[in-house]
């Protein structure tokens, strides 16, 4: 009974990890339609696709504020509203300025859920399956991104306001996610250092950890004893002792970004039609992406937690040196035979799901002490979610200034950095309690 509350609380929350994925990948199949539908200049044309993540990045940089406020529950509620508005607004607009309104508020969802949403699976998950558990996140971004491909390939066949539809079924999933939030309870550790409500987390914890739930409370009192007498009951993220993970989460964040996967994943159809496919075989070839991303984030998560994060980053590393050199040299040597690079990019985005894409919210949402750990989510979702804007608005100036081969070799380059931060800098966090690893880092 145990193992099944936390994990349907788990998938429950992780679907804001789905409407995540599909609001961020949906845009790639209606943005040409809607550069039509507007007559959009260069400018506007860009700034409706970047819109989104602008509201992402402020989404993400405001997200531990309600997240500590009001709690990780209420927090939620939010989200699941703002992916509907945005649904349906984007959907219904007939003004462009409106429409460029809805996406925003889809962005504040996406933000803020990159941030509350792995911090409250990790604070109900017993230590042994936090990995796998806060995988989930990962596992529904992926698998809405692959419904938003496929989504957007079966309605490109309708003839008439196609874009509209790509937007609008997003509504679906929306309110199945507002109704089943009712039924998650708080997290128990933002009910001890928020409220002071024990007696209500430790039944939280009882079903959680029913063995050892006294002792877990105990140990979480006494963190917050432990960092009020180191002088941090400020809860101030940028105390000298947090600067550790703060490097971490800084760092994991940044590659995470400059391995180009958000390039791919916004741009996969014209890249491919730099390739020299054709726009059809080009769509049609984003959905191998998204079933690749999906089937890799899922051995991926089944296998955190016994072979750790560290382990599947070296490797994964490793892999999207080898696959984004292949993709430079293919466009340096104008080689496009056949799918060469489709194929390499679906072994790119193989490694990218094995390593980065399962690991980034699991070990952000684990490297900080309690206190400040919605702050430091925070901190790694706006690096990522900044660089990510970056990446996405300077992708398309420097391919086709630079060329595929320039853009591609320092993509490479920068995952030759990651492996070196990897091998020398990345600690291991699997099997640990949070208490436990935070105290670890900050002594270390």
């Amino acid at each position: 009974m145990t193992k099944n509350a936390v994990l349907a609380w788990s998938m429950v929350v992780a679907l804001g990890g789905f409407l995540f994925g599909f609001d961020t990948a949906v845009i790639s199949g209606a943005e040409k339609s809607i550069q039509q539908f507007w007559h959009l200049s260069v400018f506007e044309h860009g700034l409706t696709i970047s819109i989104a993540l602008i509201g992402t990045v402020i989404g993400s940089l405001l997200g531990s504020r309600p997240s500590d406020k009001f709690g990780r529950k209420n927090t939620l509620y939010f989200v699941a509203i703002a992916y509907f508005l945005s649904s349906l607004g984007t959907a219904l607009s007939n003004d462009w300025t409106l429409f460029l309104l809805f996406r925003f508020l889809g962005g504040l969802g996406v933000g803020t859920s990159s941030v509350t949403a792995p911090i409250y699976i990790s604070e109900v998950s017993p230590a042994e399956k936090r990995g796998s558990l806060v995988g989930l996140f990962q596992f529904n971004v992926v698998l809405g991104i692959l419904i938003s491909y496929l989504s957007n390939y079966l309605i490109s066949q309708v003839d008439t306001d196609a874009w509209r539809w790509m937007l609008g079924v997003q509504a679906v999933p929306s309110v199945i996610f507002l109704i089943l939030i009712k039924f998650i309870p708080e997290s128990p550790r933002w009910l001890i250092l928020r409220r002071g409500e024990d007696a209500k987390a430790l039944s939280i914890l009882r079903i959680i950890n029913p063995l050892n739930c006294d002792d877990e409370l105990k140990a979480i009192k006494a963190s917050q004893k432990a960092s009020e007498s180191a002088n941090a009951g400020s809860g101030n993220l940028f105390n000298r002792q947090y600067r550790t993970p703060v490097f971490l989460a800084m760092a994991f964040a940044f590659f995470n970004q400059v391995s180009g996967i958000n390039a791919i994943i916004y741009y996969a159809p014209r890249i491919f039609e730099m390739a020299g496919l054709g726009a059809h075989s080009s769509l049609l070839s984003t959905v191998g992406i998204g079933m690749i991303n999906f089937i890799f984030t899922l051995i991926a998560i089944n296998i955190i937690d016994k072979v750790g994060r560290r382990l599947l980053m070296l490797i994964g590393s490793v892999g999207l040196i080898s696959s984004l050199l292949l993709v430079a040299f293919t466009f340096y040597n104008q080689s496009f035979s056949g799918l060469s690079i489709p194929i390499f990019i679906m072994i790119f985005i193989a490694f990218f799901a094995f390593s980065q894409g399962a690991v980034i919210w699991v070990f952000i949402s684990e490297i900080f002490p309690n206190q400040v750990r919605a702050k430091g989510q925070t901190l790694g979702s706006s690096t990522h979610w900044v660089m990510a804007a970056l990446v996405a608005f300077c992708f398309p100036y420097f391919a086709e200034k630079l060329g595929g081969a320039t853009t591609f070799f320092f993509f490479s380059a920068m995952m030759v950095l990651q492996l070196i931060f990897v091998w020398k800098f990345m600690p291991e966090t699997k099997g640990r309690s949070l208490e436990q690893i935070g105290t670890n880092i900050i002594l270390h």
